[in-house]
């Protein structure tokens, strides 16, 4: 689950890390409020979970009121799955900086990365100057140390006079990212004021959603995704991915999914989204049906290989669906494993020819999408 924001700078305040001065509105018209509370000038910031937010015009800096209810009407009518808007004091920035923590699943440590170069695509830097992004390595055992994070910080050039102060963010950004079972932290920018302070310019956080239980001030709402499929799958509990492609993959288990995305790539085909249907979901064909149904999607795919996860019950409940949402696309299924020939007979009830070979399947379902991507 990611955070806004607004809700990271929140988490960073409360253990005193450096933060703007701030407020959130959900109207535009609390915006005079807002303004006269933080003064001029100040920032806008749309809070939606996407990035270039300056590129899409949904950060503004205003000067007076007039602009702040003119811009603040703009943002709200431009921005889709917007939380609201954070207003924000206007930094006298001197430099940028990125620091981050994220899991590394090579290690099984959390890895630091931090850059001399916020406020930018880290990406682009990562992908082509490398050697700017500086990296140590926590044992999740041992915590982390003041000799890691200060040599790191030396690494990237932060001048004497800010150490101590870069030192207490990072720790404390590694508490953040431990206390709240965080799959990513990250500060960017990571401000440096004229003045000589380090203030966290944005924020944002990722939580382990299987850790969302023990964060219940965390509540998913509608604006924490990009449509309707996500949401309903996220509420239901169903592992889901939005694409861009138009093929519609039902499949279960990680491992025979990534094959299967992986074949209709060589194909030459392109996947609009993947929902998980195997483990605890194999009994919610219905659901997932209807899930897939918020796409526009050419054709779907669904490939199983049950042993627990049954494949007659999986037919069953594909039946039953198609029966009662009659899904506008054509199926193309290749469900496999304990029951497959109950769940044959079951598909073949529906006019859907049973395969046994997932490749196969693939091609057909490319066929059956217009053809090769092009």
């Amino acid at each position: 689950m990611k955070l806004f924001e607004y809700q990271a700078k929140e988490l960073f305040e409360q253990i005193q890390m450096p933060v703007p001065h701030r407020t959130f509105i959900e109207s535009p018209d609390e915006i005079g409020e807002a303004v006269n509370q933080i003064g001029f000038p100040c920032v806008l910031k749309a809070q939606v979970l996407q990035g270039g937010r300056g590129k899409a015009g949904l950060i503004k800096l205003v000067s007076n009121p007039e602009e702040a209810h003119s811009q603040a009407e703009a943002i709200f009518s431009k921005a889709k799955n917007m939380s609201g808007l954070l207003i924000e004091e206007a930094l006298q920035i001197d430099k940028e900086l990125y620091v981050s923590i994220t899991a590394d699943p090579v290690s099984g440590t959390a890895m630091i990365m931090a850059c001399a170069e916020g406020g930018i695509d880290i990406e682009e830097i990562a992908k082509n100057i490398p050697e700017k992004i500086h990296k140590t390595y926590i044992d999740l055992s041992e915590g982390i140390q003041t000799y890691q994070v200060r040599g790191l910080l030396y690494e990237m050039g932060l001048d004497d006079q800010l150490m101590s102060a870069g030192t207490k963010i990072l720790t404390d950004l590694y508490h953040v990212f431990r206390n709240h079972e965080a799959e990513l932290v990250e500060i960017n920018p990571l401000i440096v004021t004229k003045d000589g302070r380090l203030i966290a310019g944005d924020g944002k956080i990722s939580i382990d959603d299987n850790a969302l239980f023990r964060h219940p001030q965390f509540q998913v709402t509608r604006a924490y995704y990009e449509n309707d499929a996500e949401y309903e799958a996220a509420e239901e509990g169903i592992p889901y991915i939005q694409f861009d492609g138009n093929i519609g993959l039902m499949c279960a288990g990680a491992g025979l999914t990534n094959t299967v995305f992986d074949l209709v790539n060589d194909y030459g085909g392109s996947v609009a989204n993947y929902l998980e249907f195997g483990g605890p979901n194999y009994h919610k064909a219905k659901k997932a049906m209807e899930i897939m149904m918020k796409n526009d999607i050419n054709v779907l795919l669904i490939v199983t290989f049950g042993t627990i996860a049954r494949a007659d019950v999986m037919a069953e409940g594909i039946v039953e669906a198609i029966k009662e949402l009659k899904p506008p696309f054509p199926i193309v299924a290749a469900v496999r494993g304990t029951g497959e020939e109950k769940a044959h007979e079951l598909l073949r009830s529906m006019n859907i020819e049973p395969l046994i070979d997932t490749e196969q399947a693939v091609i057909k379902a490319i066929a059956l999408s217009g053809g090769m991507k092009q």
